[in-house]
């Protein structure tokens, strides 16, 4: 398997770097790639995972080839800053909410990104209106439906390259 490490990536541990490429690896495989012993990276692997470092593992779901996908939706929200605490109170707060699959803080015309999924439009509808913009604090939000994914976490969800001509017209 040919490994790429990217300029950003390479600022990280490169063990860190192959887990987020591959979490599958084994740590015998690891030690291989990075010449290390098998105990050190056993050993840097469960420090990483007590201290909160790797929160997890899980698969990247290519949701057009499984049955009942559901929607998912990326939601714009505009918020007050809270007193002592700025954003982080009131996006712990929404990022609870089970349906919310992300949530971050960003910069320009909205203050949270979310990530939503629901098993129909009208589910991710009533969270934003029976949930989301009921919350105090909460000034506008704007819904976007996902409709296709092109890339996801670094993985392609379609390998053949589309090298078609336009056709040409008088």
């Amino acid at each position: 398997m040919k490994i790429i490490i990217t300029e950003n990536e390479s600022m990280n541990d490169p063990l860190l770097t192959l887990l987020q490429q591959k979490a599958r690896y084994t740590d015998l495989e690891l030690a291989d790639i990075l010449s290390l012993s098998e105990a050190e990276v056993s050993a840097r692997i469960a420090a990483w995972e007590a201290d909160g470092t790797i929160l997890g593992y899980r698969a990247v779901v290519d949701s057009q080839k499984v049955a009942n996908k559901g929607v998912a939706a990326f939601i714009e929200v505009k918020v007050t800053p809270e007193r002592g605490g700025g954003f982080d109170g009131m996006a712990m707060r929404i990022a609870r909410f089970d349906q919310v699959v992300s949530c971050y803080l960003t910069s320009g015309g909205y203050d949270l990104m979310l990530v939503v999924r629901g098993k129909d439009l009208l589910e991710v509808a009533r969270f934003v209106s029976e949930k989301l913009s009921t919350i105090s604090g909460v000034i506008s939000s704007a819904t976007h439906f996902h409709l296709k994914t092109y890339k996801d976490n670094g993985f392609l969800f379609q390998q053949e390259e589309l090298h078609e001509r336009l056709p040409v017209t008088p």
